[in-house]
């Protein structure tokens, strides 16, 4: 028997109310933020069907402002323009005020000319949605150029009130993740607490032995460091331990983890890289770190680090605890050696 388009539109929207639901499970089920965001990201250009996504993200609940910095997929950003966007912004105000779907278009014939379009005409978003959790904007969502399948290119009103369904379990989700994220986080080094680490590398460590890929854990020690604090101060000590944080943070890939382990001690997972690679990104740590040039309070100073290499083997590396006591060794090794070197962990038996 032919369906009549009344039943096929029906059919249709029992199928997509299905999927939401699916979705809103999976999304109140993922607390590590980076995974949220790239999956969010997924499922809005799949669903809307957009060759680009983004988001702009209040990652703090005190932030004065929303960033778009690495939440992006398929847009190619200006080196000229710095995408940030102050909460004070008439187009933030009028989204916190108005949060249904807009275009571009809308958006400046709504707030006029006292708002900068200048980083939304950068990407030419074909659809601005706020993303919000009872009273708070968590941030706003730049849909990018539509697939032309056949359907046209506007937004229905289906199309409309799927995104704003989707962008309110988004909203959700994210807040419980920002959440975790600031329970987990060092204050001071913005890097992950121990606890929270280990809890990573179990979960990546079980993955990896039904998948088979390699994951290895870098152990990191700031050589002589008290004689940061003796000569200068603790403050001087804090200042060192944020800056060698950042740069652990920009040499590794979203997808591995930093943490701080104590004291001045560092750790990090890398995700699918074998003992080589491991070595090369321990390298590329150190060697960041030994050439940077810090200046505390008018005074130029070098730091250095200590490091260890270690990758998961069945046997002796297979838990958090033995694959982090094989790096330390290893890190042991690198302090004997005369500190501000590389040293990769080979007693496997």
């Amino acid at each position: 028997m032919t369906r009549t388009p009344r039943r096929a539109s029906k059919d249709k929207k029992i199928y997509d109310l299905s999927q939401m639901i699916e979705l809103s499970k999976s999304l109140c089920s993922v607390f590590e933020y980076s995974t949220l965001i790239e999956s969010i990201l997924y499922i809005c250009m799949c669903q809307m069907r957009v060759l680009s996504a983004g988001m702009y993200i209040q990652t703090d609940y005190d932030s004065d402002s929303y960033d778009l910095k690495d939440n992006y997929s398929g847009f190619e950003l200006s080196k000229d323009l710095v995408y940030s966007v102050n909460d004070k912004d008439p187009v933030v105000v009028y989204m916190k005020e108005n949060p249904s779907p807009k275009t571009l278009g809308q958006l400046k014939y709504s707030v006029g000319s006292k708002g900068d379009y200048s980083q939304l005409e950068s990407l030419n978003p074909s659809l601005v949605v706020p993303l919000k959790q009872k009273n708070r904007l968590v941030g706003f969502l730049i849909l990018g150029e539509r697939i032309d399948l056949g359907e046209g290119l506007r937004y229905t009103k289906y199309e409309k009130d799927q995104i704003s369904t989707l962008a309110s379990l988004s909203a959700v989700a994210i807040s419980n993740s920002l959440m975790v994220e600031q329970t987990t986080t060092d204050m001071m080094t913005k890097l992950k607490l121990k606890h929270y680490f280990y809890a990573v590398l179990s979960e990546h460590m079980e993955k990896s032995r039904i998948a088979g890929f390699p994951i290895s854990v870098l152990m990191l020690d700031i050589d002589d460091f008290k004689r940061f604090n003796d000569t200068w101060g603790h403050q001087c000590g804090d200042f060192v331990l944020q800056e060698t944080a950042r740069a652990i943070s920009e040499c590794i890939r979203s997808r591995d983890l930093a943490g701080r382990y104590g004291g001045e001690e560092f750790i990090v997972m890398l995700t699918d890289t074998d003992i080589r690679k491991a070595e090369q990104v321990a390298e590329r740590i150190r060697k960041r770190i030994s050439e940077q040039e810090l200046e505390y309070d008018g005074r130029r100073m070098r730091v250095t680090v200590s490091i260890g290499v270690a990758t998961m083997r069945e046997g002796i590396c297979d838990t958090p605890k033995t694959i982090t006591n094989c790096a330390d060794q290893a890190l042991y090794e690198s302090k004997k050696a005369g500190k501000n070197t590389v040293t990769v962990y080979r007693k496997y038996r």
